[in-house]
């Protein structure tokens, strides 16, 4: 871990068991001071789908929430020898799931198919981040957003048009849906701002990271309307608005880091030329239904509504970060870790 950078309170906390080896020695009781030097420094990771990297193989299918074993949270954890304790959720919000609890009929697997019943309610993600925490990152706001429906809606809107026009930008922009959609930013800038303060509550002496979301549809090139392995019946005129939107809210994401002293992880920069629509070794995002990425044979048939998507991807996996994605939001919350504070 050369050039690590330790917060303060770890550094001392090391030093004082060093110190402590050294007095044990006299004693004949060494033995005890490597475990405290070996004690990793501790790594609470928070977020929602794009921080579980819902659908990247393999992910434990045990509570509905489908992360990832390799999502960007273990390779960070794996890259910088931290001890990790990852609560990250697919369709986790701000309010429902950080600040409290995530219920049932907000957890949406992969397992698609939830248990008899249901899956289990998934307590407050927050409720995880103690005082000792060294490392923190959360990755969080696209649901609060409504970002899935947005997608939906231009879905819809794409198809009834036939991919002509720009009917999804135009609702959102207009009327209605215009007055929706500002009034979900100003709740999640509210939300947000609670989430920071209580995270800076919990862990005083953490070191924070707040990661922002993937470039998703940054120009048109390469894409076919009516290809679900990319953005179906979204119609392409609507692409540049759908491309602002995250950077709005990318926006919104950065202003509360910094606002509250915390590092925003770029993630979009990085991955302009990797969009859901780039040649299949440049991709970074599955489409609406795509073929699963990761090691192992792990799959999530359709069922419900996307039995009715056509295409022949196996799984709907909706806009998020393929393997290589993930890879890169790695990449980036490393760097994030590793720059001097």
């Amino acid at each position: 871990m050369s050039g690590f950078a330790m917060p303060p309170t770890v550094r001392v906390s090391l030093a004082a068991a060093t110190a402590l080896a050294a007095t044990l020695a006299g004693f004949g009781t060494a033995s005890a001071a490597p475990t405290a030097a070996r004690s990793a420094p501790s790594y609470v990771a928070l977020g929602d789908s794009y921080s579980a990297n819902v659908f990247v193989r393999p992910w434990d299918p045990s509570d509905g929430c489908g992360r990832s074993y390799d999502n960007y949270p273990h390779q960070v954890a794996a890259e910088l020898g931290l001890g990790l304790h990852d609560v990250t959720c697919g369709a986790a919000e701000v309010r429902d799931g950080i600040l409290a609890p995530q219920p049932s009929s907000k957890i949406l697997g992969p397992p698609s198919t939830p248990p008899p019943g249901g899956w289990p309610e998934r307590p407050a993600q927050i409720d995880s981040v103690h005082h000792g925490a060294d490392y923190v990152s959360v990755g969080i706001g696209g649901n609060s957003l409504g970002f899935g429906q947005i997608v939906t809606q231009c879905l819809e809107r794409g198809l009834k048009t036939l991919g002509f026009g720009t009917p999804c930008t135009k609702y959102y922009t207009e009327g209605d849906g215009r007055v929706w959609l500002d009034g979900k930013f100003a709740q999640l800038d509210q939300e947000f701002g609670e989430m920071m303060n209580q995270l800076k509550d919990r862990a005083p002496n953490a070191r924070v990271a707040v990661v922002g979301y993937p470039a998703i549809v940054p120009t048109g090139d390469g894409c076919s309307w009516g290809d679900f392995r990319q953005l179906g019946t979204v119609a392409k005129g609507d692409f540049p608005w759908l491309d602002s939107l995250e950077r709005k809210l990318n926006d919104l994401i950065r202003y509360q880091a910094e606002a509250h002293g915390a590092t925003y992880v770029d993630v979009y920069s990085s991955s302009v030329t990797h969009g859901v629509c780039a040649d299949a070794d440049q991709k970074w995002m599955y489409g609406v239904k795509d073929d699963l990425t990761g090691p192992g044979d792990q799959t999530d048939p359709p069922v419900g509504l996307c039995k009715d998507i056509p295409g022949t991807g196996e799984s709907c996996t909706f806009v998020h970060p393929n393997v290589y994605g993930a890879e890169n939001e790695a990449r980036q919350v490393v760097a994030a870790f590793l720059r001097p504070e």
